[in-house]
């Protein structure tokens, strides 16, 4: 596996995740590009301390490798599920009800 260059890749490839944001529309679908179009290119460590991502750990859940998963704003009211894998932030679900990303 090649090393983290600290700097984030975006993948949207989950057919959970696609299916919801094929879904959005208006404010929803601009909020969550524009919270994408954000991510993408940070450095790993903004991500783990930027206070409006809220980068949070969902200890009971675990990612397809194993790994932790963690839950993240992309707008007001919509949170994503996502684990880290080297550089790629991999997109498992969206979640519109920003308390249903917990469960």
């Amino acid at each position: 596996m090649a090393k983290p260059t600290q700097k984030v890749v975006l993948d949207i490839n989950s057919p959970d995740f696609l299916g919801t944001f094929l879904s959005l529309r208006g404010p929803e679908l601009e909020q969550v590009a524009s919270g994408l179009g954000q991510l993408r290119g940070l450095e790993w460590q903004t991500v783990y301390t930027l206070k409006g991502l809220n980068w949070e750990a969902v200890s009971h859940l675990l990612a397809p490798n194993g790994s932790k998963m963690y839950s993240l704003r992309l707008s007001k009211k919509i949170r994503a599920l996502v684990y880290r894998e080297a550089d790629f932030m991999r997109f498992i679900s969206l979640h519109p009800d920003h308390d249903s990303a917990y469960e």
